[in-house]
């Protein structure tokens, strides 16, 4: 399956807030932007400060709370028994 959740680059966040408490919340970030860009128009003195208010938010919460690293994915493969492509090979290596 495709993820099409869209993916913000760097140049496309100005801080990078809605996508940190798109990512921790798990929700769409473009949402936020959305209410926050429309709630801008009535208030932008408030949301500026509401924006920079989230933005000290998540730098406390990502300082204090480091985010888990997922852990690489282990082989589930037993290498003890050879494998079906590997018996072929031995075959054809003795038979030359």
């Amino acid at each position: 399956m495709t993820d099409t959740s869209p993916r913000a680059t760097s140049k496309d966040n100005l801080l990078g807030i809605c996508n940190a408490l798109g990512e921790d919340f798990g929700f769409n970030p473009l949402w936020l932007r959305l209410a926050l860009g429309a709630a801008f128009v009535l208030q932008p003195v408030a949301i500026v400060t509401l924006y920079l208010a989230l933005g000290a938010a998540v730098l406390i919460s990502r300082i204090v709370i480091r985010p888990q690293r997922a852990a690489a994915p282990q082989a589930l493969v037993d290498v003890s028994e050879p494998q079906p492509e590997r018996q072929a090979e031995q075959v054809f290596a003795k038979a030359a």
